[in-house]
């Protein structure tokens, strides 16, 4: 009896690791959940929303603009945050009367709101800004009360951790994010 009681722990030991160790390389290659913490990208993602981001898609496919990103913050690298890409690199963006203009022509996406302030060092009324190389501009969905590139510039290619692409909680608000 012993020894089968011994060969039933070792089972469910290898069991145990091999499962903390796929769930730790799928959490740090493919896939990660994350809290939202604030109402910046209210209405797409709500306070205490829990979501899905896409870590692998950014090793093979370009970021596109309208993409719901997951990125490390660029005055604290420690912390995460969740914007919607709106230029990448070489394009130029201008936040005029409320509309955003990406290389001279007005953004029409149902994604965005209908209005966004000019805030901040880069996103004054009429500021031209060209958004360097392998860098990207992002702006919060809740334009009224949110921090992102207005104010802080460019996002760096390297600081990206993912797409979001699912809602999972609450579960009356589970759903793809668009």
């Amino acid at each position: 009896m012993k020894r089968e009681t011994k060969r039933v722990i070792r089972e469910w030991v290898e069991s145990l690791l091999i499962a903390f160790i796929l769930a730790m390389l799928i959490r740090t290659f493919v896939v990660q959940a994350f809290k939202i913490p604030t109402s910046s990208m209210e209405p797409t993602l709500r306070v205490g929303n829990r979501i899905l981001v896409n870590k692998f898609i950014y090793r093979f496919n370009k970021p596109q603009p309208w993409d719901v990103i997951v990125f490390k913050y660029p005055l604290d690298r420690k912390r995460d945050f969740i914007k919607r890409l709106v230029a990448n690199g070489g394009e130029t963006v201008n936040i005029n009367n409320g509309k955003i203009f990406i290389d001279g022509k007005m953004v029409d996406n149902p994604h965005l709101l209908e209005y966004y302030y000019n805030r901040g060092d880069y996103g004054a009324e009429g500021l031209k800004v060209k958004v360097p190389e392998d860098k990207f501009y992002v702006l919060g969905d809740n334009s009224f009360n949110s921090q992102d590139s207005r104010y802080w510039g460019f996002v760096p290619k390297e600081d990206l951790i993912g797409k979001a692409f699912f809602v999972y909680w609450p579960l009356n608000r589970m759903r793809i994010i668009r």
